[in-house]
């Protein structure tokens, strides 16, 4: 066999270790995270990344959390959760975030970690397994339908931001004489 191809396959798929997320992890994959859901670039997700979203779905479900790791450095990782309903014997999954550092993309490193994750929703006994992305994310909606998802729903999600009425609250409470009332400023929002 050729060296020189064997390495280029090397280097189209470098060995990952796909692996249960640890306390240690905790960080990295906070920060992979923070570089890959910016606000700027995904506006239209409901909910944010931060770090307590990691450390809420850690504390709850450790073990569905992954991640994979090259030479000891954490390029993608899968965060997930069940969900069970009163009155009903079906069990859910949902994976709530799955994301690969972009150099790595490409690498079948997130079917790695969702065909991990999916295994480990099988053996809790989950019946069903939920996903979401923005309608337009195409390259994330081909991912999961390649993986076996369909039955796409739409979602619709409104947002009011309250910028406007903080300013009318803050003015009324002075006109009012009701003092100072602590209100964020809009940079916070």
């Amino acid at each position: 066999m050729d060296p020189t191809r064997n390495s280029e396959a090397n280097n189209r798929h470098p060995h990952v270790e796909i692996r249960q997320m640890d306390i240690d992890d905790v960080a990295e994959v906070f920060h992979l995270g923070e570089k890959l859901f910016e606000a700027e670039r995904v506006p239209n997700l409901y909910r944010t990344w931060d770090e307590f979203e990691v450390l809420s779905l850690y504390q709850a479900d450790p073990e569905f959390c992954l991640v994979a790791e090259l030479d000891s450095r954490i390029v993608g990782f899968a965060l997930g959760t069940t969900i069970t309903k009163s009155h009903s014997a079906w069990k859910y999954g949902h994976l709530v975030w799955l994301a690969v550092e972009p150099a790595f993309q490409r690498h079948k490193i997130a079917k790695r970690l969702f065909y991990r994750f999916r295994d480990l929703m099988l053996e809790s006994g989950v019946r069903m397994l939920l996903v979401d992305t923005e309608a337009d994310n195409a390259p994330a909606l081909r991912f999961f339908e390649e993986i076996g998802f369909g039955n796409p729903e739409k979602h619709i999600y409104m947002t009011l931001n309250l910028a406007a009425q903080r300013r009318k609250l803050v003015t009324r409470k002075k006109r009012d004489g009701q003092g100072r009332i602590k209100v964020p400023s809009d940079n916070n929002i």
